[in-house]
């Protein structure tokens, strides 16, 4: 029915120039078609006719076919005849490609070549069974454990048939052809189909030892009618060897003997047999003592050779017995199982006994170890003692006996005591009794002293063959005392100046132990202390050193007393520096920095001295007369320089009154003391009061004579001149003196603001830099300061009896000051 409406469809979609009414008439009236059907793979020669295809009426009229098998896929295995509308078959048509072939018939006038009517059909292509069942694998392999139940799947088979569904073609049945090697009675292997699958078990038990593979062929075969098709596939199964077989002993080597005393060495070696597969856990022995109750022995496996090797593990004692007898038992480190058929079914599975886990009954072997005597070291009791005793006891005293005995049966021998571990050399040992005393006196603060208990060693040796040495060990609990006073961590601080009062940390210790150590008591000895220093907290391990706003800046010095819980103490010395600490980060590079300022500000202040002399010396130059004249040259045998330049306050330079400038005639000077001043001070001094007459006088410049024209004068022995001054004095020599003293007020008043200036840079009583030198190490390399540059003193080999033969050399240093006098006139 569905076929003829698609045909009659097809007409009426084909032929417009009628109606579809007309067109089924029309059709069912004129085209006359046989049904087709076309057999895949017939086995015949090709090509074959079909069938035949013509139209009711007896027109000419040629016949075509298109569609496929024609000139669509499978293309050529359909022709029909022109003439007669023969249908031929040309070739093999395969079912599961192609279930149906759909065609369009044609015809047409052959006169005028047009298309008079066209059908549409189906071909049916017949199934026959040429395809047999095939496998999802051709082979599988796994594995499966010896102790595997016979309830457990073990794997399935799975396949299919390309011929029609729900015929006999496409229908097969699995099934077991063979199994290699045969197994035995107690196994057997089945399997059971589900639709196109199977899976496959066993019934019975496995059994390594006697098959380790088996080879399973299974065969797909299908219900053709015609003819039956079949393929196989293998299924292999590889047996794990399990702990079905139990070790068995067999023997032992060795002497099964041993010294007492003695461990880690071998005793004898245990054999045992096993059928399971060498090498694997079912095979290893695992070996297991009984009757060891001190667990002196142990038993381990050689891997190789599967025995169980016997040792001593802690050593035995001769006089505990002679002989040790042992039970040894040995099963696997794999789990044992056993199974054994009871009973066989044909259809359901056989009832079996198993059992897993130790056996009731193990493989057991008896030893006997014989135990050698040798001489036992002697055994002190007990091994360690403990005495206590207070630090600081007398030498001599009695501690403790240190006493050790013979273990040995019917021997009788003698020890000696001796001393093994005595760090300090505090005690001595006697040798023949083991009495312990003190050898020096017991300070429990010692650093061989650890949590206030000091250990001494003892060893006994006998006189055995050969001789043995026991140690016993003597604890000595050392009681404290109050034998040390506290300390500070540290004596030495900075402290930077501020206007509210300062902190710094003080931290105290004791070697001694509670009750004997802090909290301690902390006291500032000295009156000097009140108003400018005191300790805030007084009681503590750590208290502030509080420094009031009115302590200057300077190194000073505090006593410290520091008291423990006992009122124990001692005084200690703080050194304490004070500072501006603005722009430094403690007072010692203030201290190094301060040194180079002190030296560069006294050089500054030389410098300036020295200039200040210049500028004086070169205002009274300025002063003196023009027209007075050069010292003569000649060489007076009377003309010497007085002795002078004597460290005597008061005598050291003297200035004389008057001059003879122009007579070759003796000349005789009145000199006038001058107050010691320093060395520098009096060089510059000399050497302008040679000139211009000043002197100084407590480090103020006083004015001397002026010197003027006069008549001769001698100089007698004494080397002080007699005469006296020039009563008339020129007005340009008063307005000079005038101007020299103002000169001489302002270079004192400068002087007092230097003197002022320096005296506030330093600390009263002492100078700026006065420090104990202070080592530093600096990272990098250090470069020479020249400000602490060495200074060199040139030596200068002068005696006074120089100036007594100076001669006319006497002149040249007249003839200086002349110079200068008459170029300031």
């Amino acid at each position: 029915m569905g076929t003829t409406i698609f045909l009659l469809m097809t007409l009426c979609l084909g032929i417009v120039s009628v109606s579809c009414e007309e067109l089924l008439d029309r059709h069912k009236r004129n085209w006359i078609i046989e049904s087709f059907k076309i057999e895949e793979g017939a086995n015949r020669y090709y090509p074959y006719v079909l069938g035949n295809i013509r139209l009711e009426k007896n027109i000419a009229v040629g016949y075509h076919l298109s569609g496929q098998g024609v000139d669509q896929e499978p293309v050529g295995k359909l022709s029909i005849n022109s003439n007669n509308g023969e249908v031929s078959v040309n070739g093999e048509l395969d079912y599961e490609m192609y279930h149906f072939l759909r065609l369009i018939f044609e015809a047409k006038d052959k006169s005028t070549d047009t298309v008079i009517t066209r059908l549409a059909a189906e071909v049916e292509v017949l199934d026959i069974n040429d395809n047999p069942p095939d496998f999802e694998k051709d082979e599988q392999m796994f594995n499966l454990k010896e102790s595997a139940s016979q309830a457990d799947f073990l794997t399935a088979v799975t396949a299919t048939d390309k011929d029609k569904k729900g015929t006999n073609n496409s229908t097969f049945d699995l099934k077991i052809v063979s199994v290699t090697p045969k197994p035995p009675d107690d196994l057997t292997f089945f399997l059971r189909q589900h639709d196109t699958s199977g899976s496959i078990g066993f019934k019975g038990c496995l059994d390594y030892e006697k098959s380790e593979k088996y080879t399973i062929l299974v065969e797909a075969k299908d219900r053709g009618e015609v003819v039956q098709l079949s393929s196989t596939c293998t299924v292999i199964i590889n047996i794990e060897d399990e702990n079905n077989h139990l070790p068995v002993f067999t023997g032992q080597t060795g002497a099964g003997s041993v010294k007492e005393r003695d461990s880690g060495v071998e005793v004898l070696r245990l054999q045992v047999s096993d059928q399971d597969s060498k090498g694997s856990n079912a095979w290893m022995a695992k070996y297991t003592i009984q009757g060891d109750k001190d667990q002196n022995f142990k038993i381990t496996t050689d891997p190789n050779t599967n025995e169980g090797v016997l040792s001593v593990e802690k050593p035995l004692d001769y006089e505990d017995g002679s002989l040790r007898n042992l039970s040894i038992s040995v099963e696997n480190e794999a789990l044992f199982f056993s199974c054994k058929v009871k009973s066989r079914t044909d259809n359901d599975i056989w009832k079996v006994e198993t059992m897993k886990g130790t056996p009731a009954q193990l493989s057991t072997y008896k030893v006997s170890i014989k135990v050698e005597d040798v001489n036992d070291p002697p055994v002190f009791t007990p091994v360690i003692k403990d005495v206590m005793v207070e630090e600081n006891i007398a030498v001599g005293l009695y501690l403790e006996t240190m006493t050790a005995k013979d273990m040995d049966w019917g021997n009788i021998n003698t020890f000696v005591y001796v001393k093994k571990n005595d760090s300090a050399g505090w005690v001595a040992v006697d040798t023949k009794s083991g009495k312990v005393t003190t050898a020096k006196i017991l300070d429990r603060e010692s650093p061989h002293v650890k949590n206030n208990v000091y250990q001494v060693t003892v060893l006994a040796v006998d006189d055995g063959k050969p001789p043995m040495t026991g140690t016993g060990t003597l604890n000595i609990h050392i009681k404290d005392q109050n034998d040390n006073i506290p300390q500070l961590n540290t004596s030495t601080m900075d402290m930077c100046l501020s206007e509210k009062p300062s902190m710094a940390n003080i931290t105290a210790f004791d070697l001694d132990g509670d009750p004997y150590s802090g909290p301690f008591t902390f006291q500032l000895q000295g009156d000097n202390v009140k108003g400018k220093w005191r300790i805030d907290p007084k009681y503590g391990y750590t208290v502030n050193l509080v420094k009031e706003n009115t302590v200057y800046a300077g190194h000073h010095e505090l006593l410290l007393e520091v008291l423990d819980q006992q009122g124990r103490g001692a005084i200690h010395n703080l050194s304490i520096t004070v500072c501006d600490c603005s722009g430094m980060t403690n007072c010692r590079m203030r201290r190094a920095s301060g040194a180079k300022i002190g030296a560069s500000a006294v050089l500054i202040f030389m410098t300036t001295f020295l200039l200040l002399l210049g500028i004086l010396l070169l205002a009274f130059l300025m002063t003196c007369k023009r027209e007075l004249k050069l010292i003569p040259t000649d060489q007076i045998g009377e003309e010497h320089l007085i002795k002078s330049n004597i460290e005597i306050p008061g005598t050291d330079c003297k200035v004389p009154t008057q001059f003879q400038m122009d007579s070759p005639v003796e000349t005789k000077a009145t000199f006038q003391p001058i107050k010691t001043m320093s060395t520098l001070q009096k060089s510059a001094s000399m050497r302008a009061s040679a000139c211009s007459g000043y002197v100084q006088n407590n480090g103020q410049f006083q004015r001397g004579t002026t010197l003027r024209k006069s008549a001769p004068t001698k100089l007698h022995s004494n080397g002080f001149a007699k005469g006296s001054m020039s009563r008339s004095m020129t007005r340009k020599t008063r307005n000079s003196s005038w101007r020299e003293e103002q000169d001489l007020k302002n270079t004192n008043q400068l002087m007092a603001l230097i003197s002022q200036g320096m005296n506030r840079m330093q600390v009263p009583g002492e100078e700026l830099g006065d420090y104990a030198p202070h080592p530093y190490v600096e990272e990098g390399d250090l470069e020479t300061d020249h400000q602490l540059d060495a200074i060199s003193i040139p030596e200068t080999h002068f005696t006074q009896d120089t100036l007594l033969y100076l001669g006319p050399r006497f002149n040249n240093l007249a003839s200086i000051c002349n110079t200068q006098a008459l170029n300031t006139s």
